[in-house]
């Protein structure tokens, strides 16, 4: 189910002024207010997935959203690492035939 809401921070729950109508919304369940103390929070509401949490191998957990974050940028890495590669030896290719 899809519904209408906003994330803030939890320290500025103290701050927050809604008008009469939003506050009307919130109690009808028409519109949430989620105050979260980590950005992990904030995305597990977004996504319904666990952010996960680092365990002592330094690695996530799988089916996390920090073990795809983790998955996604080990490709962006061995792709840079390859592209470093490549342009190494081809500056040394160049530089022999010079």
């Amino acid at each position: 189910m899809v519904s209408t809401g906003c994330i803030i921070p939890v320290q500025n729950i103290r701050n927050l002024h809604l008008p009469d109508e939003i506050i009307e919304s919130v109690k009808k369940k028409e519109f949430h207010i989620y105050a979260v103390n980590t950005i992990d929070e904030g995305i597990e509401i977004l996504t319904d997935i666990p952010a996960g949490k680092k365990q002592q191998d330094g690695t996530y957990p799988k089916g996390t959203i920090n073990y795809l974050v983790m998955q996604k940028l080990k490709k962006y890495y061995e792709k840079a690492k390859m592209n470093s590669a490549f342009n190494t030896s081809n500056n040394k290719v160049q530089e022999k035939n010079k």
